[in-house]
């Protein structure tokens, strides 16, 4: 029973650095896959605007005479 009475004795940031601690080592796995998906995520973006600039740049100018 001994070996269970630290349990008690625990506070809450002790608590809370050890999930934060654990976090970091599983999440830490997966920061290579989560930038990877990120940079993908801003390529697709930044040719879906270069491509709707290319589109809007092709359309004629309309021009209203009042």
């Amino acid at each position: 029973m001994n070996s269970l009475a630290f349990i008690g004795r625990v506070g809450s940031g002790e608590l809370l650095l050890t999930l934060l601690v654990f976090l970091v080592l599983v999440v830490a796995k997966k920061i290579p896959e989560i930038a990877r998906e990120l940079g993908k995520g801003i390529r697709e973006f930044k040719n879906a605007t270069k491509e709707i600039a290319e589109e809007l740049e092709d359309q004629p100018q309309e021009r209203k005479d009042g």
